[in-house]
C-alpha cells in the first residue's frame, strides 16, 4: 500500500532515506532550509513543501544534525499535529524523554530510530536501525523498518536507541581510527598502503570498515558518505555523557582531539575517513 510520508532534513542521510522510500513506491513530502536540497528530492519524485506540510503527513521523518534541531522543530510543530515522528538523528539520550514528553503535549508520538551505516548504506538498503520509545507503535511500523533497512532492533525505552547507538558510533569510530592509523604508519615504514590494504584485509586484524572506507583512504577519495563534522559531534556527546556517568573513555577522548584537528585543518565537511589526514598532520604537533 502506497503512503505518503512527511521528511524534514535532505542531507545526505535525508536524501537515502527519501530514495528507499520513493524507490518503494511511496509519496514524499520534504522540508530543508537549502534550495539545492529541495531540488535534489524533485529530481528523486518527491515534492518539497514547507514545514507546515510536511506534518500534514501521518508519519514524518526527522534527518536534522542534532538535539538542538530536533528540539525546534518539535516547538515549532502545530498543535494538535497527530503524527509520528521518527527521529533518525544522533541526539543526546538524556534529553529525549522530555522531548518525547514536550512532543506528546501536540499529540505526536517520538520514536527514536538512529541508524547504523553510511548514507550509502541507507541507500542500498543495508542500514540497521535501533528502535526505542512505544513498543506498539514501533510495531505497526515494521512496514516502515523493512522498507527502510536491512535489519531493526528495538531496544526499549525513549533514550535507549541514542545511548546504543552511540556506543556503536564509538567502537566504530575507533575501528576507523586504527586503519586510519595503520594505513599512515605502514606508509612511514616503506609500504604501499594500495598493496598493504589487501594484505591487512585477510588477517586478523580485518573489520568492516576496511572495506567501506579503507579505498577511501588509499585513494584519497574523501567525498561525504559521513562528515567529519558529524563524527566530532558525536564523540563530543559521548565524551560528556561518559564524563556524567563518571566514565573516563580514553580512546574516545583522543579521538575527539583527532576530529578537532581535522576541524582546524578545514575538513568538516569531508568524509568520516579524512581522520588519516588528521592523524598525517599529528606528525607536525609532536
Amino acid at each position: 500500500m502506497s503512503r505518503q510520508l512527511g521528511l524534514f532534513g535532505l542531507g545526505l542521510i535525508g536524501t537515502s532515506l527519501a530514495r528507499r522510500l520513493l524507490d518503494a513506491g511511496h509519496s514524499v513530502v520534504g522540508f530543508d532550509p537549502e534550495q539545492t536540497s529541495l531540488d535534489r528530492l524533485t529530481q528523486l519524485g518527491g515534492a518539497p513543501t514547507d514545514p507546515l506540510g510536511v506534518w500534514e503527513a501521518s508519519v514524518v521523518l526527522a534527518a536534522v544534525f542534532d538535539t538542538e534541531q530536533l528540539a525546534t522543530l518539535i516547538a515549532q510543530a502545530p498543535e494538535n499535529s497527530d503524527a509520528i515522528l521518527i527521529s533518525t538523528s544522533t541526539c543526546d539520550p538524556e534529553r529525549m524523554p522530555a522531548l518525547a514528553k514536550e512532543a506528546s503535549q501536540k499529540n505526536i508520538t517520538l520514536i527514536e530510530a538512529p541508524l547504523s551505516g553510511t548514507s550509502k548504506d541507507l541507500a542500498d538498503g543495508k542500514a540497521v536501525f535501533l528502535i526505542a520509545g512505544d513498543p506498539d507503535i514501533s510495531n505497526e511500523l515494521t512496514w516502515l523498518w523493512s522498507v527502510l533497512g536491512r535489519a531493526h532492533h528495538f531496544v526499549g525505552e525513549i533514550g535507549n536507541g541514542n545511548r546504543a547507538k552511540l556506543a556503536i558510533n564509538l567502537v566504530l569510530g575507533l575501528n576507523r581510527a586504527a586503519l586510519a592509523e595503520g594505513l599512515v604508519f605502514a606508509k612511514s615504514i616503506g609500504l604501499d598502503p594500495s598493496d598493504f590494504l589487501p594484505l591487512l584485509q585477510d588477517t586478523a586484524a580485518y573489520s568492516n570498515v576496511m572495506p567501506s572506507k579503507g579505498p577511501k583512504m588509499v585513494n584519497r577519495d574523501f567525498a561525504p558518505l559521513g562528515r567529519i563534522v558529524q563524527s566530532a559531534k558525536d564523540f563530543a556527546l559521548i565524551n560528556a555523557i561518559g564524563a556524567a556517568n563518571d566514565q573516563f573513555l580514553p580512546f574516545a577522548d583522543t579521538y575527539s582531539k583527532m576530529m578537532q584537528l581535522a576541524l582546524e585543518e578545514g575538513h568538516s565537511d569531508l568524509d568520516n575517513a579524512a581522520i588519516l589526514l588528521a592523524i598525517e598532520a599529528a606528525k607536525n604537533r609532536v
